[in-house]
């Protein structure tokens, strides 16, 4: 069958580079580029740290990657410490998908990902089509409507509502496969969303986008615990003034903060998260929280609600608060809280279980999907 795509049309303006920050968001504030010239000793000394963080991720990981699992063997404390320090831009497309998993994947299936974009159909590609434009809309490569951002976007997403039509397409998948691109081709985005939802390594996603997003209710229940247990005062508050982690978290585990969270810090949070999994998110959740305890603490529920959704600059610093939340140790304790939910609402079921030369099997990657 023809291979469907969003129609070509003419594109719109480039952004001035001047205007775009590091990442390639139109800036805020073009004036702030000014600061560059201003702390241009700090900036220097900046360029060369990271030099020689990627020179030490270089011989880590070998070329292509070549070398990561034996590294990882022999010295896991040290790839941990190293990976929570932030992964070196330049290296964490690649790093990505070797921490994922998604790079056994892509070798054990060579095009497949082009039959499920060319070859293959979906309910979903209206819906995707409509919300294509809703993610990452102040990026440069998504900016341009019907440009190669979105095109690779809808590719994306719909060779996964094609590879799993269980799960389809729900709207916060987009931030996933959006953040993902700017990293990596769309094949390799393909297989890290395979490798996430599909659990390749740490414990399958794809509760959070089945129908009533059984996952997401279950993350929030658990993390409502942990405010209670870890910060009683700011849990209380919250209960008096019936405050619910549905109100302003479900677009942390739905997208993993890559929705309304600085870039910068997402990335690193993505880093943690592609590494040791969703505990990260609870992590950093209960971090904010308490860094703005005592402000929090004090508000009603409007400005309390408010507050909750915009959090101050000096939070959303990446060595200020990502320090914060691997202080906070709630592993035991969150297998605790999943098997409590499980007694007491049953276990989140998946979409049907695939093939079995389809299985996805822990800790040892994957068997080939063909």
């Amino acid at each position: 069958m023809e291979k469907k795509r969003i129609d070509d049309e003419e594109l719109g303006p480039v952004p001035s580079p001047r205007a775009l920050d590091r990442f390639g968001f139109v800036k805020q504030d073009v004036s702030a580029s000014d600061s560059l010239v201003k702390n241009r000793s700090a900036y220097e000394n900046e360029r060369i740290r990271e030099e020689r963080r990627v020179r030490k991720w270089r011989k880590m990981i070998g070329v292509g990657g070549s070398d990561w699992k034996h590294y990882l063997r022999r010295k896991p404390h040290v790839v941990e410490r190293r990976i929570r320090k932030g992964i070196p831009d330049c290296l964490r497309g690649l790093v990505w998908q070797l921490i994922s998993g998604s790079r056994d994947l892509l070798l054990m299936n060579p095009g497949v990902y082009e039959q499920l974009v060319i070859y293959e159909t979906s309910s979903s590609e209206l819906d995707i089509i409509r919300d294509i434009s809703r993610t990452f809309p102040s990026h440069v490569f998504f900016r341009q409507r019907h440009g190669p951002g979105q095109r690779s976007l809808y590719n994306v997403l719909k060779a996964y509502s094609v590879f799993d039509r269980n799960v389809g397409y729900v709207q916060g998948m987009g931030f996933l496969a959006g953040l993902l691109l700017l990293y990596m081709s769309e094949e390799d985005a393909f297989w890290l969303l395979v490798a996430l939802l599909k659990g390749a390594v740490h414990a399958p996603m794809e509760g959070l986008y089945l129908a009533g997003l059984p996952l997401v209710q279950q993350y929030l229940s658990q993390f409502e615990q942990l405010v209670k247990e870890h910060l009683p005062k700011l849990g209380e508050h919250f209960s008096q003034e019936m405050i619910n982690p549905s109100m302003y978290a479900s677009q942390w585990f739905i997208t993993v903060f890559s929705y309304s969270f600085p870039f910068h810090l997402a990335l690193r949070i993505w880093d943690v998260f592609l590494s040791e999994g969703v505990k990260i998110v609870f992590k950093v959740g209960l971090s904010l929280l308490k860094y703005c305890h005592d402000d929090l603490i004090k508000l009603p529920f409007e400005k309390l609600l408010h507050a909750l959704k915009n959090f101050p600059e000096d939070a959303m610093d990446p060595d200020t608060i990502l320090p914060l939340a691997y202080s906070i140790k709630i592993s035991k304790r969150l297998e605790e809280l999943t098997q409590e939910y499980e007694k007491k609402n049953g276990k989140v079921v998946l979409s049907e279980e695939l093939p079995e030369k389809h299985k996805f099997h822990e800790n040892k990657g994957t068997e080939a999907l063909l």
